[in-house]
C-alpha cells in the first residue's frame, strides 16, 4: 500500500468528486485554467481542455454538455469556435468522435493511435490484404487536403485505385490512418451539413504532434474524471496497459481505496467534497462522458438503472442527474413553432425534485428553443428518434 493511501472513499464521496470536477455541482460562469499547453485559452476554450473533450457521436450533444455545466453559455459561442477552427470534432478516446481544441487535437490523436490502430485492425483491416497502409495513407490524405470530402467519396476515389478492396473499407483505413476533422457547417447550430473531411494538419495549420507526454493524459483524466483505478482511465482512453504510467506517476499522487478495495489514484489538490454536499438537478447530454467513462459507473449510475439506457435505435440518451446519480431520461421534440421536453424518472421523486426538474427544464427549452410555445411532459419516453432543434437528427457518428 502506498505511504500516500488516505483511506476509503465511499460511494456518495466519489460521486461529489467526480460532480465537482466535471462542473455539475454548480454552473460556473467560466471554466477552470485549461489543461493543454501553449498560451491561455479562451473561457470556453478551457473548459473543453479541462473535460479532456466532449463525447461529439452525433453533432449537437456537446452544446448540451456545455449548458448544463456553463452559466451564460450560448450556442453561437461554440458555433463560432468550430467556424474559427478553435476546435474540431475528431475520433480520439474509444474510437468515437470528441469535439477538442484545436491545441489538443493533434497531441490526444498522437496519444489515441494506438486504440484507433486497434480497432481498425480488427474490423476494416481484415478486408484489405494486400493493400499498402502507407500508400492508402498518403493517398487520403491527398485526397482529403485537396477537397473535404465524404467517406463515401472519399472511398469512390481509392476504389479507382484498389478495386479490388470495398470502398468504405478503403476510407475507413484513412480515418484511421490520418486525424480527420469534420468541417463546418457540420455541428454548427441552427445550420446542416454533409460529413465532410479533412486533415487535422490542413485544416488546424499545424504540424504533427511528435511524442506528448502519456502521463499528462493521465494526470488530465484524474482532473476531470477521478478519484480513479487504473481500469477506469483505461475504459475512459481505450488505451491498455497505464498500469506501469501510473504507477511512475505515484509519487506526485496520493491513494484511496474504494469500498470495495480497489485502489483509487487522484491529485493531491483536486476537491473531494463531502459526500453529503448538496447536488442539484441536472440535465446531462446524450453521449455525456460523465457517464461514460469509468469502469466501474457505480459512482453515477446504479447497474439496473444503467441497462435502462441503451435503446434500441443505438442512440445514448440524455440523462436525469437527482441527488447526484442518474436517476431518469431526458428528450426534446421540436416542429412547427412548438417544443416538447419529455422527463422519465425511474423512481419516485419528491415535491422539492419536481420543482428543479421543472426549473432546469425550463432553462433547457429556453436555451434550445427560445421562440417557440414550451411544453414539459413527464412521462415513459419512446425509443424513436428524437427530433432535435437543428435540421433534423443525424446519425451517430463513430
Amino acid at each position: 500500500m502506498s505511504v500516500t493511501d488516505h483511506g476509503v472513499l465511499g460511494l456518495r464521496e466519489l460521486n461529489r468528486a467526480l460532480l465537482a470536477r466535471q462542473l455539475l455541482l454548480e454552473r460556473v460562469p467560466q471554466g477552470p485554467s485549461g489543461g493543454g499547453k501553449g498560451p491561455p485559452a479562451t473561457p470556453l476554450v478551457a473548459t473543453v481542455e479541462h473535460l479532456v473533450g466532449l463525447q461529439a457521436q452525433a453533432p449537437f450533444p456537446p452544446y448540451y454538455g456545455l449548458w448544463s455545466r456553463l452559466a451564460g453559455f450560448r450556442p453561437e459561442d461554440l458555433a463560432a469556435l468550430l467556424t474559427d477552427r478553435g476546435v474540431v470534432r475528431i475520433a480520439l478516446m474509444r474510437g468515437t468522435i470528441h469535439l477538442v481544441s484545436a491545441r489538443d487535437c493533434l497531441p490526444l490523436r498522437w496519444l489515441i493511435q494506438p486504440v484507433i490502430d486497434r480497432m481498425f485492425r480488427t474490423n476494416h483491416g481484415k478486408r484489405l490484404p494486400g493493400v499498402d497502409l502507407g500508400e492508402l495513407a498518403a493517398a487520403g490524405r491527398e485526397l482529403v487536403e485537396s477537397e473535404p470530402m465524404t467517406f463515401g467519396k472519399l472511398g469512390e476515389a481509392l476504389g479507382k485505385r484498389w478495386p479490388d478492396h470495398p470502398p468504405g473499407d478503403l476510407a475507413q483505413g484513412v480515418r484511421a490512418l490520418v486525424p480527420l476533422v469534420q468541417v463546418p457547417p457540420r455541428a454548427v447550430w441552427g445550420r446542416s451539413g454533409q460529413s465532410l473531411h479533412t486533415s487535422a494538419e490542413s485544416w488546424l495549420g499545424r504540424p504533427p504532434a511528435t511524442e506528448p507526454d502519456l502521463t499528462e493524459l493521465v494526470t488530465r483524466y484524474l482532473a476531470a474524471f477521478g478519484p480513479a483505478t487504473v481500469r477506469d482511465i483505461q475504459a475512459w482512453s481505450g488505451l491498455t496497459g497505464l498500469r506501469g504510467v501510473v504507477d511512475a506517476l505515484r509519487p506526485a499522487l496520493v491513494t484511496f481505496r474504494s469500498e470495495g478495495g480497489a485502489e483509487l489514484f487522484d491529485l493531491p489538490d483536486a476537491p473531494r467534497p463531502p459526500g453529503d454536499t448538496p447536488a442539484p438537478v441536472r440535465l446531462v447530454a446524450e453521449f455525456d462522458n460523465l457517464v461514460l467513462s469509468h469502469a466501474d459507473r457505480t459512482r453515477i449510475i446504479t447497474e439496473e438503472h444503467r441497462g435502462r439506457l441503451y435503446t434500441i435505435n443505438g442512440i445514448f440518451p440524455g440523462t436525469v442527474l437527482i441527488d447526484g446519480f442518474v436517476a431518469g431520461m431526458w428528450r426534446l421534440i421540436t416542429g412547427r413553432g412548438a417544443a416538447t421536453l419529455t422527463i422519465e424518472v425511474w423512481e419516485p421523486e419528491t415535491a422539492a425534485e419536481r420543482d428543479e426538474l421543472i426549473t432546469e427544464g425550463e432553462r433547457l427549452l429556453a436555451f434550445a428553443a427560445p421562440g417557440d410555445v414550451h411544453d414539459i411532459r413527464f412521462a415513459p419516453i419512446a425509443t424513436a428518434a428524437p427530433r432535435l432543434p437543428h435540421p433534423g437528427p443525424p446519425p451517430v457518428e463513430g
